[in-house]
């Protein structure tokens, strides 16, 4: 472990970060419908949706047919037509007026928020051009809606965003393309990740350079494994595996559920469901995931949906899982872990949480249990092969601030994405590197080799193969989508109506996409 991780203030509030958001059977949930437990609506079974501004009872779309193949329609974007990156701005500064000073807003909180405290000082000892000024605006949203409500002039000159606001950043005519950076520098990209990449390009353009990129993974007391008599150090894979594991657990006694589940925006309720279509090789909206085209609807209310979210309600139901709400803290999950009535075994939470979660139960959290007993597996999916979507967040360099300070904005975006910040960012935080000569860097190196949950979410990373689904969706309106799909998942993991749920959910989300499609 790394001398630089800093240590938690305590075990309950640094958990609060937990929002940042062998083999299996090979059972797809998605694919085959689970016919053991679910039986799956044809198309022609959907419920009716009512049409919140009218009142009136309408036919749904069904999203069962397959997806339409498009010619591309999303065009290359000219870099020339496109804002500049003078990179070589800074080599003017002759230092009279002091340093280049840079502001960078982000949302992180706990260990996270310290390792990139951390790195920006390491950045402003090295050198004397430039100053980082960082601002925490408390979370993605925050930092989102504060910019959105900003003029170009007040807002900071490097920014952090999640990858569910790719298109809305595009759109908004705001930023600096990363790859103008990556072309007038000469930068070297082929020793990056190539799906971290792609998850920020669009229309042909590098607009953003991918920095803390996370996953979702199974946080699970081993300790409970061993009493139920299960293998600590072979997890559940798959989403029938999760069951029956779930299932020995009960039966067991050792805890009162098997795992403990949410409907969080960035979790359960929206992040997840994406995460499960793609590995189950499906669209999660039309046109490629909006990547050959536009995307015009999500794909969520047919089958495939019904049946995931048939699944998951039944093991609610069916008292294997423990439903915490829509865990807007985002710790609830994880506090079920250590509930001393009635604990849960296993849950689901970003990778970036895990160097704040082992700290957490060495901190006494979970009494009885060190960070040893905590361990970390991939995340359980439909087809029982681990894979991911990434998640996380990415760098903007913000357009209209002066030369300078975009070259300095450049030069700060270099330092952290190169192999020895990124090495020391991994073992602080468990945020996944982005190049793979990362790993050959200390502390990262050892960490990975001695402590392999570290590695989980790198690996189920670069399992993932370069297929249609395992690119995520782009969609203009993905954030409102994700709470509007946030919603339908609370509605049924309380009881509600698996079909309906998901049919009027699509149809608010496909009504948010034609409004946003519109306007641009």
């Amino acid at each position: 472990m790394s001398k630089y991780r800093a240590p938690i203030a305590t075990g309950v509030a640094a958990l609060l970060i937990a929002a940042c958001s062998g083999g299996g059977s090979g059972d797809s949930i998605l694919q085959s419908g689970n016919e053991a437990t679910t039986t799956v609506p044809t198309a022609t079974t959907a419920a009716p949706v009512v049409d919140e501004a009218t009142g009136e009872t309408v036919a749904p779309e069904s999203s069962v047919a397959a997806p339409t193949t498009l010619a591309p329609t999303t065009t290359t974007t000219p870099l020339a037509d496109l804002p500049p990156c003078p990179v070589d701005a800074l080599d003017g500064a002759d230092g009279a007026d002091g340093p280049v000073e840079v502001l960078m807003w982000h949302g992180l909180n706990g260990a996270t928020e310290d390792g990139i405290n951390f790195l920006a000082d390491r950045y402003n000892d090295s050198q004397d051009r430039v100053r980082i000024k960082l601002e925490n605006q408390g979370s993605y949203g925050s930092t989102i809606d504060k910019y959105v409500q900003s003029s170009q002039g007040s807002r900071p000159d490097l920014v952090m965003f999640p990858e569910y606001v790719v298109q809305q950043t595009i759109d908004s005519d705001s930023v600096i393309p990363i790859e103008a950076c990556v072309e007038a520098a000469g930068f070297d990209l082929s020793s990056f990740q190539p799906s971290t990449l792609t998850t920020y390009s669009t229309a042909g353009i590098q607009w953003a350079m991918p920095f803390n990129v996370s996953n979702p993974v199974l946080y699970y007391n081993r300790s409970m494994f061993v009493q139920a008599g299960l293998d600590p150090d072979d997890p559940p894979r798959s989403l029938q595996e999760l069951r029956e594991y779930s299932q020995t657990i009960v039966d067991s006694g050792v805890a009162a559920y098997g795992v403990s589940l949410d409907s969080g925006t960035d979790s359960g309720g929206g992040w997840f469901i994406e995460q499960w279509f793609a590995n189950g090789g499906e669209l999660y909206a039309d046109n490629g995931n909006g990547r050959i085209a536009p995307a015009t609807k999500v794909l969520y209310d047919g089958p495939s949906g019904v049946s995931l979210l048939t699944f998951v309600q039944d093991m609610v139901n069916d008292g294997l899982a423990f439903y915490v709400g829509g865990n807007s803290g985002g710790q609830d999950n994880f506090l079920k872990l250590a509930d001393a009535a009635e604990p849960a075994a296993m849950t689901i939470g970003t990778s970036a949480a895990l160097g704040t979660v082992i700290d957490a139960v060495d901190g006494g959290l979970v009494p009885g249990i060190t960070g040893d007993d905590l361990g970390i597996g991939p995340l359980p999916g439909p087809s029982g092969v681990p894979t991911a979507l990434v998640g996380g967040a990415a760098l903007y360099i913000v357009a209209d601030h002066g030369d300078e300070t975009a070259a300095a904005a450049w030069d700060f975006i270099t330092f952290l994405v190169s192999p020895e910040s990124q090495s020391e960012w991994a073992v602080q935080t468990g945020y996944v590197p982005v190049r793979t000569d990362a790993l050959d860097v200390e502390p990262v190196a050892s960490t990975y080799v001695d402590d392999p949950r570290f590695r989980v979410a790198y690996d189920q990373l670069i399992a993932s193969p370069d297929e249609p689904a395992l690119q995520g969706p782009i969609l203009g309106p993905q954030r409102d989508v994700r709470v509007v799909t946030a919603r339908a998942v609370a509605e049924i993991l309380d009881g509600g109506d698996v079909q309906p749920a998901l049919s009027n959910a699509a149809s608010q989300s496909n009504a948010l996409i034609t409004e946003y499609n519109a306007r641009n």
